[in-house]
């Protein structure tokens, strides 16, 4: 007895076509979900910002640096881990430049889009651990969204299996990329047998990384950068066992593929990060904010959307923030005012916010309070 005739009836289908042609246009299924998944980490995280205290809109002003800066991110690591195709014998330089082509590491996504919101964090003079812990939600979501362009283009798939949910995979024409070789009745060809789908593994497991910060994060009020960390061992432990599983060529470093390697020197980092790191969640107040009371007795501001004051709020972005703690942003909130014993630093729009920056004495009820000016120029950005 082998292994095909151990298939069951039942199996998950892919698609034949991953390329839509409107036109001169073409339309690629794996673009179209990259894109959802931006809109859907946007959406989340601009939520969490507002909720920390950041004026609506940042998460634009940070996205148009850290998209593009992550798809460049994503490239580069992409030709850097396996570059055969790009420059070895009968590589193509140039097409390394295809982005359209495919090609993208979820790692390099990571530190470029890192460097892009580093970058859009000084302008907005906000610190960047509080971008990193508003963004832990979204970016799994996004990632799960993102899986399911590998569906499209069936690629990323595991070994045979005989489970009820085997992937039926299609023989992809290398001469006309997005579709399905087909036979003389004109069906599409199927790779024998059924495949364990491991892209819907990890986006499955993403959905998980995403619904575990949101509850360790509410329980715990993580901060600087914590809940990033914890977002980043989440995901790094789901891709270290399914890149295990997967069949697709890569290059391997004693016989174990490249990304497990990277997996597992990821989730090391970002646990000593998570351990040694400590401090209260950040929570911003904008220069010259208006008095904005509220209902006391609201048990969790993580939770609490402050787009009811989105109407009374100064237009565009302010010229900065000063952070403080929890207490003290909800004593301004019930108030206008800050606590007594605040102190104040102003810090230039273009001096850079530093990553781990916190409140001096983390022991006092109201932190210590940084301020940064934006020029006038970018308010409106």
């Amino acid at each position: 007895m082998n292994l095909a005739s151990l298939t069951p009836q039942a199996a998950l289908p892919s698609p034949s076509t991953a390329v839509w042609q409107i036109g001169p246009l073409p339309v690629r299924a794996y673009a179209l979900c990259i894109i959802l998944g931006i809109v859907v980490a946007c959406w989340v995280t601009e939520r969490r910002l507002r909720q920390r205290g950041v004026a609506p809109g940042a998460v634009l002003d940070i996205a148009v640096w850290a998209v593009p800066a992550g798809i460049v991110g994503a490239r580069i690591y992409h030709v850097i881990s396996s570059p055969e195709k790009y420059f070895g014998t009968g590589g193509d330089p140039m097409a390394a430049f295809a982005i359209w082509e495919g090609g993208l590491g979820i790692w390099g996504a990571v530190a470029g889009g890192a460097v892009g919101a580093w970058f859009a964090a000084r302008q907005l003079g906000i610190p960047l651990t509080v971008i990193a812990d508003a963004l832990a939600i979204g970016l799994p979501l996004a990632q799960a969204v993102g899986r399911l362009g590998n569906w499209f283009n069936n690629e990323l798939y595991g070994g045979r299996t005989t489970l009820p949910w085997g992937l039926e995979i299609h023989r992809m024409d290398p001469n006309n990329p997005g579709q399905a070789l087909r036979d003389e009745s004109g069906q599409p060809i199927l790779e024998p047998g059924l495949y364990h789908p491991t892209f819907a593994y990890e986006a499955l497991w993403n959905v998980g990384v995403a619904v575990l910060v949101l509850v360790l994060d509410r329980k715990l009020r993580l901060g600087r950068g914590r809940a990033f960390a914890l977002y980043v061992m989440g995901y790094t432990t789901g891709r270290f066992w399914i890149e295990l599983m997967r069949t697709d060529e890569a290059n391997t470093i004693l016989g174990v593929r490249l990304n497990v390697w990277t997996a597992a020197l990821v989730f090391l980092g970002a646990l000593v990060y998570f351990v040694r790191v400590r401090g209260p969640r950040e929570y911003l107040i904008p220069i010259e904010a208006p008095a904005a009371p509220t209902a006391a007795g609201a048990a969790d501001l993580s939770q609490v959307d402050l787009s009811a004051r989105e109407a009374t709020a100064p237009k565009g972005q302010p010229e900065g923030y000063r952070v403080v703690d929890e207490e003290s942003f909800r004593a301004w909130r019930e108030t206008g005012e800050l606590p007594p014993g605040a102190a104040d630093t102003e810090v230039p729009a273009d001096t850079e916010v530093p990553a781990g920056s916190a409140p001096a004495d983390a022991g006092t009820p109201t932190g210590t309070d940084q301020t940064s000016d934006r020029a006038a120029s970018d308010r409106d950005s």
